[in-house]
């Protein structure tokens, strides 16, 4: 029997819109959903981090939580809007 020994480095983002209008619209979007997670989180983390009556537990989960979603969203987001700005036609496959 014989096994399959081809694997896949990489994969081509297709758009999501066939027009540029369409494409800038989308990017824009996304710029400004991404513009208002980082500022929400930074907000939080920031008055997490200076207000020494949010020490607690609670606050400190939700300064995780924040810090977390800064990491998530700044990996997920620019990797979404490339596509438009010709930047990395394809991405890596992580395995």
């Amino acid at each position: 029997m014989m096994s399959n020994s081809s694997s896949i480095s990489e994969f081509l983002l297709l758009s999501l819109a066939d027009t540029q209008q369409l494409q800038l619209l989308r990017f824009w979007l996304f710029l400004g959903i991404y513009l208002a997670a980082l500022l929400g989180n930074g907000l939080i983390s920031t008055a997490v981090a200076c207000n020494r009556h949010l020490h607690t537990p609670m606050y400190f989960f939700l300064l995780n939580l924040a810090l977390l979603n800064l990491g998530f969203i700044s990996t997920t987001l620019p990797k979404a809007m490339s596509p438009v700005t010709g930047i990395g036609r394809s991405a890596e496959q992580e395995s």
